[in-house]
């Protein structure tokens, strides 16, 4: 039986040696790196996937901006990585550590999500779509259409602006 557990329960070393083996060792260059440079992932968000106490899956999630041409910030989230052991992927696991990160951040009235990665999957079964990012810069390279967003009725984000981690200092109500 699969269970879920604050990733923070889970030792690092773990959960860095899954997501070698689901991403490769190089992982570290991608833009989504980039985006949450300097800051801590979000501990009530993030989540291990254990199995016999094994960890079979992971899913992260961390406090990153959005900050507009006009200099304001919007918070969001950047929900990943999500990994899955080799042996258990497509069996379910990452489509329920994803199911419980949004349901978690949606019962806690969190900020927008956001993503990067496969439109027609995260689209189909979470309601990620790239229409509000286009005008979204990343410090990175990115395929425009894996550049996604997930907002809940009432919520909204800028059309253009600049991703980047989330600065305490620099966040209207952070102590």
């Amino acid at each position: 039986m699969i269970t879920l557990t604050p990733i923070a329960a889970v030792a690092a070393s773990h959960v860095e040696h899954l997501l070698d083996l689901a991403f490769g060792t190089d992982r570290h260059q991608r833009t989504a790196y980039r985006l949450r440079e300097g800051v801590e992932a979000l501990p009530e968000l993030s989540l291990a996937a254990l199995e016999d106490g094994k960890l079979i899956g992971s899913i992260q999630c961390w406090p990153i901006q959005l900050t507009g041409d006009d200099g304001e910030s919007t918070p969001l989230i950047l929900v990943g990585p999500v990994a899955v052991a080799p042996g258990r992927q497509r069996a379910g696991v990452g489509r329920m550590l994803m199911e419980a990160a949004l349901a978690k951040a949606d019962a806690a009235g969190r900020e927008p999500m956001m993503l990067i990665g496969d439109a027609s999957y995260y689209e189909r079964f979470f309601d990620f779509s790239s229409r509000h990012t286009g005008g979204w810069a990343v410090p990175g390279t990115v395929e425009r259409d894996r550049l996604l967003a997930r907002l809940r009725p009432g919520q909204a984000v800028p059309g253009h602006g600049r991703l980047g981690p989330r600065v305490a200092a620099l966040v209207p109500g952070d102590d």
